[in-house]
């Protein structure tokens, strides 16, 4: 059995993912599409790129991971599908959005969490003075970015940057030692709230993974508020490093997070992060025990 992943430089997750299969099973990895017997499509939003002659030769796995319902969205998939075998989700939740547009199998599978990059840091102390985090702040952690490229104003709306707002501005009302701390680029739509609220944040644009995860581990909360997700990756790395977070009903949150840890905007000031419980959940799917998954999903494929 030998795969071929498709080409994707966004910068993203994915990128990742892919680099580190890429690295840990080059027993079943091929660069040369022609040898594969599986196309893994990986970046859906690329397979025009792939010549037509391999996708109708060869067993073509997609990777989706969140669909929004739009006539564009639907039409992509619907032309897309017809040259697709089976389908990889990130989370349950996709898998019932797109299980209505296709008769093609789905195969549910968080993607891993690199163990060797994320996990839990005990001497917060010292993390905190190493950033100039003041030890009695409440730091709350959003690590996903919150508008487009070509509009750095308007929020991104399925990642819910205006909801983490209003959260922000009222757990602020009611502790003054709140702080936000936001990493990534495109940033610009808290930002802007966050200096016309005086509410105080630091921001790192660019971080390496060592400093992502001591970043996470300086955290007292992690909210995600989205309202469209695949994953979001950020809950398994909350899970690993043991960051108190608490999210929407989106991508992989009910399937990592207890329900207590889950909200919807009338409910959020009720939400309690549950750390060991999430991390036991996590835990599941570092990164070998979560590729293994993967293996054993593509064999199932080519054996079908």
């Amino acid at each position: 059995m030998k795969i071929y992943l498709s080409n994707i430089n966004e910068s993203w997750i994915v990128d990742r993912v892919k680099e580190e299969w890429i690295s840990n099973n080059k027993d079943i990895t091929t660069s040369k599409i022609a040898d594969a017997d599986i196309v893994w499509i990986i970046s859906p939003w690329l397979w025009k790129k792939i010549p037509k002659k391999y996708l109708k030769n060869k067993i073509v796995v997609c990777s989706i991971y969140h669909f929004d319902g739009s006539y564009k969205e639907r039409n992509e998939f619907i032309k897309r599908d017809k040259f697709v075998n089976f389908y990889h989700v990130i989370s349950e939740n996709t898998k019932t959005q797109i299980s209505h547009l296709t008769d093609k199998s789905i195969q549910s599978i968080p993607f891993w969490v690199n163990n060797q990059i994320f996990f839990n840091i005990d001497d917060k102390k010292s993390l905190r003075e190493k950033y100039n985090i003041p030890k009695n702040s409440y730091l709350i952690g959003s690590f996903q970015r919150d508008t487009e490229g070509k509009d750095l104003v308007s929020p991104k709306l399925i990642k819910g940057p205006d909801r983490f707002l209003e959260i922000v501005k009222n757990l602020y009302k009611e502790n003054k030692d709140l702080q936000v701390l936001l990493t990534g680029k495109r940033r610009n739509y808290l930002i802007n709230k966050f200096k016309e609220l005086d509410i105080p944040y630091i921001y790192f644009e660019m971080t390496d993974f060592t400093t992502l995860n001591e970043l996470y581990n300086c955290l007292d909360l992690y909210i995600v508020t989205s309202r469209i997700e695949g994953g979001p990756q950020a809950i398994l790395e909350c899970g690993i490093t043991k960051t108190p977070i608490i999210s929407t009903n989106v991508g992989v949150a009910p399937e990592i997070l207890p329900a207590k840890s889950i909200f919807d905007m009338t409910s959020y000031q009720n939400a309690e992060p549950d750390t060991e419980y999430v991390y036991l959940k996590s835990k599941k799917f570092i990164a070998k025990n979560g590729q293994e998954m993967f293996r054993q999903m593509f064999k199932t494929f080519i054996n079908n």
